[in-house]
């Protein structure tokens, strides 16, 4: 070994020992921190803040999304110290659920897998945990329907969002391609990779399921069976990969929210989700969106879903830039509460990034 590789090394340890020193540190003050204020131990808008003044601070050769991905780690160990956090997801192990909820909370939280997404908002509003995580969109296919209806039936807030980029993987038991006689999946995850199953799996059997990782577990006991789910799924249930990367958009994209009994405060680049329906009388959508643009609040989402109050009534999902206790952005919400015949705040939270 060379001088100069023995001295680099040297460094590294060093570095290395002052790191575990200031890591302590830092879990000392978090306890500390935790000790003295009162209410949920997870503060989403701090949270948002603290990455985001590292990540303008970086300067390299750290990629920001490492950057990141650490210090999400650093402050759910920090956490876990205190009471940690316990989080419903759409189960079982393995699915993308499971991996917004890590990216949002960190591996030291308490995850705890649902049979389905009612479950996960029945786990939070019953108090068995203090969060979920639930799918509401994917850019390839669009909303979720169950998400949006819970949402809107639920006292439930959004306190988060994670944007999670999809990458869907082909698998199976013995990993041959030509044995395989059906394709188990999520009906999104169907959807996404209709396409490529065109070109390469014409004849095969398109069978929806509960989740991806639901059907990378009957691929398991079945050998004419492919799942399309995760590199992370295909891990656990202990099958091969066929073909990977199978998404037809190959910037395919899901939107999770997190939800809670409270919202977060504002963390200083924030969204506010609405549930908005409007009088049946001309002109009422433009007048209902009128306070925004007179009080510059720009709407980034409009999506209509059927209101199943009466035929051919709609509600309008709004999303929109800022938090509630922005002044422009109360202002605009004191307004349309005037003019629309139904309005439900959602929640204010900090906005997510890939």
């Amino acid at each position: 070994m060379s001088d100069q590789l023995k001295k680099i090394r040297a460094g590294i340890d060093a570095l290395d020992d002052r790191i575990v020193e200031l890591l302590n540190e830092r879990a000392a003050l978090a306890q500390e921190t935790g000790r003295a204020k009162s209410g949920a131990k997870y503060r989403p808008e701090r949270e948002a803040q603290v990455l985001r003044r590292l990540i303008a601070r970086n300067r390299g050769p750290l990629p920001q999304q490492a950057l990141t991905r650490l210090f999400t780690e650093i402050i759910s160990a920090c956490r876990a110290l205190e009471d940690g956090v316990a989080v419903a997801y759409l189960g079982p192990e393995g699915t993308f659920s499971e991996e917004a909820a890590i990216r949002q909370f960190g591996g030291h939280a308490e995850l705890q897998p649902c049979a389905s997404i009612d479950e996960v908002f029945r786990r939070v509003e019953a108090g068995r945990v203090g969060y979920g995580v639930a799918p509401v969109e994917n850019s390839t296919e669009g909303s979720i329907g169950r998400t949006h209806d819970l949402l809107l039936a639920t006292p439930l807030k959004i306190c988060g969002e994670v944007l999670l980029p999809v990458h869907q993987c082909l698998m199976s038991k013995g990993g041959k391609a030509a044995r395989v006689r059906k394709i188990l999946s999520h009906s999104q995850s169907l959807a996404q990779c209709h396409e490529w199953l065109n070109q390469r799996f014409a004849t095969a059997r398109r069978v929806p399921v509960v989740s991806n990782a639901e059907a990378a577990r009957m691929a398991e006991r079945d050998a004419a069976a492919a799942a399309i789910a995760s590199k992370t799924a295909a891990a656990v249930y202990k099958l091969k990969i066929i073909a990977a990367n199978i998404e037809d958009e190959p910037l395919n994209t899901t939107r999770f929210v997190v939800i809670a009994a409270q919202d977060a405060g504002p963390s200083g680049k924030d969204k506010t989700s609405l549930v908005i329906s409007t009088r049946n009388v001309p002109g009422a959508l433009h007048a209902l969106l009128t306070p925004l643009a007179m009080h510059g609040v720009s709407m980034t989402r409009l999506e209509s879903r059927p209101a199943r109050t009466g035929r051919w009534e709609y509600l309008f999902y709004v999303d929109i830039e800022g938090h509630q206790r922005d002044v422009n952005v109360a202002r605009a919400l004191e307004e349309l509460r005037e003019k629309a015949a139904f309005l439900k705040n959602l929640g204010s939270y900090p906005v997510g990034t890939v």
